[in-house]
């Protein structure tokens, strides 16, 4: 299994469509093959960070999913109301690889 963590440099005034972008991404992940295990917003700290995390059997998978998300209708909106919104500055992509209890 592989965990993508990315981290997001928000606009602090467009939390909220920030917000409005994360609920669009979760269903497009889960219909393709992953598992999102949510974004997490700003709260109560320096106002601009935020991230999440969705995991996919493989390294594999995921690079299916990115494939199959570039022709995808939902995930072509999704980006549009980003670049339309400017809801984040910038993102940092990371591939971790999960560990759970025996």
């Amino acid at each position: 299994m592989i965990t993508c963590y990315v981290k997001y440099e928000v606009d602090i005034y467009k939390v909220d469509e920030f917000e409005t972008y994360a609920k669009m991404w979760m269903p497009i992940v889960e219909r393709l093959g992953g598992t999102h295990h949510g974004y997490f917003l700003p709260h109560e700290s320096a106002g601009d960070l935020a991230v999440t995390l969705f995991s996919f059997p493989s390294l594999a998978a995921y690079e299916e999913y990115r494939i199959k998300a570039a022709e995808d209708e939902e995930a072509k909106a999704a980006l549009d109301y980003a670049d339309k919104t400017r809801c984040f500055h910038r993102f940092d992509r990371e591939f971790l690889r999960p560990v759970f209890p025996e």
